[in-house]
């Protein structure tokens, strides 16, 4: 299900919107949620993508900054950055990913402002996905999940006014979960992480923002505080806002 604008090189299916570009004389499509930012090298767009990839094309800026839509932010002449990706504004766009990107000073309020509106929009949309109501609705959606031997949760992130992530909220979780949090999962579920682990280290709140906000998969060996072991993660996002 999917309409379809040839001439603007853009298109959009029902879990999201896809660009067109020429790059090395192929024809590719991108998920625009896979975006990072956009820069300009001459006449040369250079679109960085989640995980380090980086895609050339002839194509106009003004082009791409109509393609893309209002979740990217115009924050120089020569450069676009997705509203999703931006972890702070200071003197510099600081992203979710460590990087780091100049923008026009002059126009810091207008570019934090067009920023914070495309965070509510973004976040505004969680209400409208497909993820299940109940509790037994997730055990059923994750039922093939129950017998694996290593630990498995979906957590809902929670947003403080300033649509940054503070905590988030078990959902669904293994027996192995409870293993290795050494708590029952009745007590687990439906609970915030930070009401049961008051030491909780705000790493892993970063983490866990990028997958759900940006849509990408994580993978890191960290020391947990909490439970005084070191774990591998993979967190990915499931759920819109999850």
């Amino acid at each position: 299900i999917f309409s379809v604008q040839r001439e603007k090189e853009v298109f959009t299916v029902r879990d999201g919107k896809y660009i067109t570009i020429m790059s090395d004389r192929t024809q590719l499509v991108l998920n625009a949620s896979t975006i990072l930012y956009v820069l300009m090298i001459d006449k040369t767009a250079e679109i960085h993508v989640s995980g380090g990839k980086i895609y050339k094309t002839r194509m106009k800026i003004s082009d791409l900054e109509e393609a893309l839509g209002d979740n990217f932010l115009k924050v120089h002449r020569g450069c676009l950055v997705s509203a999703r990706a931006i972890h702070d504004i200071t003197d510099h766009i600081d992203l979710n990913n460590g990087e780091s990107l100049i923008y026009t000073l002059r126009k810091k309020k207008q570019i934090i402002a067009q920023f914070q509106a495309a965070q509510k929009r973004l976040i505004s949309s969680f209400a409208k996905d497909e993820a299940p109501s109940t509790e037994e609705e997730y055990q059923a959606h994750y039922c093939g999940f129950e017998a694996m031997p290593f630990a498995f949760t979906d957590i809902e992130m929670i947003f403080d006014e300033k649509r940054r992530a503070v905590d988030w909220v078990f959902r669904y979780g293994n027996p192995a979960l409870a293993k290795l949090e050494r708590l029952p999962l009745k007590t687990l579920i439906g609970s915030s992480f930070g009401s049961l682990f008051s030491n909780m280290d705000a790493k892993w709140l970063r983490l866990y923002e990028r997958a759900a906000l940006y849509g990408e998969r994580l993978e890191v060996m960290d020391y947990s505080p909490e439970i005084g072991a070191w774990l591998k993660v993979i967190c990915f996002p499931t759920f819109q806002g999850h």
